[in-house]
């Protein structure tokens, strides 16, 4: 895999870089949650990730089996079948993912009336 040259090296000593590192993006937890839920082919997450795009959800699949997150299985078939599947690593990550829905999803009202209050006050200006 052709990575980027990174201009600042990664801080192995704060846990919190090294997970943005591996998990930050805005696709990253959804694609392995679906994964988790038994979403293993590409056409398949594509429509269940609402606003990934095509490259987007390879570019995002391929680092996260770089990183160990997830393996990968190619069927000998025509036309080919590739299926993606959480390792042990990834399999680790899901008690965050799974809290991390779980307050996204109970700060969703205080969120929304935050970005409504936003657009009263840019109107009124």
């Amino acid at each position: 895999m052709n990575m980027y040259q990174r201009k600042i090296p990664i801080d192995y000593n704060c846990g919190l870089n090294v997970a943005m590192e591996v998990v930050g993006s805005k696709w990253k937890f959804c694609l392995l949650d679906e994964i988790a839920k038994g979403i293993k082919r590409p056409k398949d997450l594509i429509n269940a990730v609402n606003g990934i795009t095509k490259r987007v959800l390879q570019n995002q699949l391929k680092e996260l089996e770089f990183h160990g997150l997830l393996g990968k299985t190619i069927y000998n078939e025509i036309p080919l079948k590739v299926e993606y599947f959480l390792t042990e690593s990834g399999e680790s990550l899901m008690p965050l993912i799974v809290a991390i829905d779980k307050w996204g999803l109970a700060f969703a009202p205080q969120l929304k009336m935050i970005l409504e209050n936003q657009i009263l006050e840019t109107e009124e200006r």
